[in-house]
């Protein structure tokens, strides 16, 4: 069992006896009474997204999943294949991971969660290196204020960048926000 502050994204728990993976969740407080969490959760096997609201002194608990570094390999129109360190293949419905998809490139690796043997989820690194493929050009006396411009990844991502991103560079993206971080190198 976990407190509410301890919840964080991509979280699996256990809801009225169904499992849900925590898509976003937020803090309100609310004048004079107390603190609630609402969240929107994804359930792990029909991929139907609720919303929920938990009160502030509620325990929500954790499943225990277990997890094998994996490797992405390919997508399609309804699931996504990876490949464990033992060569076995085994997809997750691509509706479960849709918001993950951005972040993967072939052949990357990972870590996939299994809830009674059975693969539900993925768990990205904290940050990724992308490739630009597409960038607008910086126009010159337009650099006041850090402005950014929108560039395009090999995922096919938009993503906003300083200017000073060109098309062929490679920038590291936070995985949890999905926000541009750094150029890598």
């Amino acid at each position: 069992m976990i407190s509410l502050a301890q919840l964080k994204t991509g979280n699996t728990i256990l809801l009225n006896s169904q499992p849900y993976i925590v898509v976003e969740y937020s803090h309100h407080k609310m004048g004079r009474g107390g603190a609630v969490l609402r969240t929107k959760l994804k359930h792990v096997k029909n991929g139907a997204v609720i919303d929920h609201t938990f009160q502030g002194n509620d325990k929500i608990e954790l499943l225990d999943l277990s997890y094998k570094k994996s490797q992405f390999l390919y997508s399609d129109d309804t699931a996504v294949y990876f490949m464990d360190e033992n060569y076995e293949q085994f997809s997750i419905q691509k509706q479960t991971i849709e918001s993950s998809l951005k972040f993967l490139k072939e052949g990357q690796n990972l870590d996939a969660a299994f809830l009674d043997g059975e693969p539900i989820n993925i768990k990205l690194p904290p940050k990724v290196d992308l490739e630009v493929v597409e960038a607008p050009p910086a126009v010159k006396g337009d650099t006041a204020n850090n402005p950014l411009k929108t560039a395009v990844l090999e995922t096919g991502m938009k993503l906003q960048v300083p200017m000073f991103v060109e098309r062929g560079d490679k920038v590291r993206v936070n995985t949890e926000t999905g926000m541009y971080v750094e150029r890598a190198s």
